[in-house]
């Protein structure tokens, strides 16, 4: 496949090392430095663009390449306020849109366990709070994937209304604590507090390979469909 890279900080060298393993061709890398270059580069030049830029710049980027025929696989977080003007346009255009706040296969199966553990506490007498933490360039908080842990938590337990960023506390909102610390790719904690015991489930990455190595695996499977997907629809929708 000819791949677009829409952005090219450590994330992008990480699926281009790895789409280049897997046998695919590089078709271009954007940007700040070169946006003018997505504008003039040929339709037929891009099977699929692989979008992990800046959340200012991603809205503007995916409607760019629907507009131009480009699937489009994007893990950017902190733009999802327009994510439903992106879904509208995919369909108007008869394109291709997958989004996932996070492509490591390990922590969409604890996405999944994250849901089975809220449904268990939904009736026990514990408070919920998560924790996440990662490396000092990241520019939005919470991030996405603890959004979609407190949005798991949400849809297994009526009680649990949203979730809130610390200090910034509401009530019956799961309370998310952002740090930001050296190159930490990623670490997320669920914990379940009550007056006599503490329970916690944790993921912990070591590196952004696998981040990389599951959008490069979700372009490949994009590619050739219609519609909006996310990484139940690549995994199978079950839980």
């Amino acid at each position: 496949m000819n791949i677009l890279l829409l952005g090219y900080g450590k994330m992008g060298k990480a699926i281009e090392q790895i789409a280049l393993e897997r046998g695919h061709h590089i078709a271009g890398k954007i940007d700040i430095n070169n946006l003018s270059e997505l504008e003039v580069l040929p339709a037929e030049s891009v099977d699929v663009a692989i979008e992990f830029s800046a959340p200012e710049a991603a809205y503007a980027n995916i409607k760019l390449c629907l507009e131009k025929g480009w699937p489009v696989v994007s893990g950017t977080t902190g733009w999802l306020d327009f994510k439903g003007e992106i879904e509208g346009l995919t369909s108007e255009k008869g394109g291709a849109f997958f989004y996932a706040s996070n492509y490591s296969i390990g922590v969409n199966l604890f996405f999944r366990l994250n849901r089975t553990l809220a449904r268990l506490m939904k009736n026990q007498p514990y408070a919920v709070s998560m924790k996440e933490i990662h490396h000092i360039h990241k520019v939005d908080a919470p991030s996405g994937t603890a959004i979609t842990l407190a949005e798991g938590v949400r849809l297994e337990n009526s009680e649990i209304q949203g979730w809130s960023l610390l200090p910034e506390q509401k009530e019956n909102h799961v309370p998310i604590l952002a740090e930001r610390d050296g190159e930490v790719p990623g670490t997320h904690i669920v914990t379940y507090q009550s007056e006599v015991d503490t329970l916690e489930i944790s993921h912990t990455a070591h590196s952004r390979q696998g981040f990389a190595l599951g959008a490069v695996v979700a372009a490949e499977w994009l590619r050739g469909k219609q519609g909006v997907f996310g990484m139940d629809d690549l995994l199978g929708n079950t839980i």
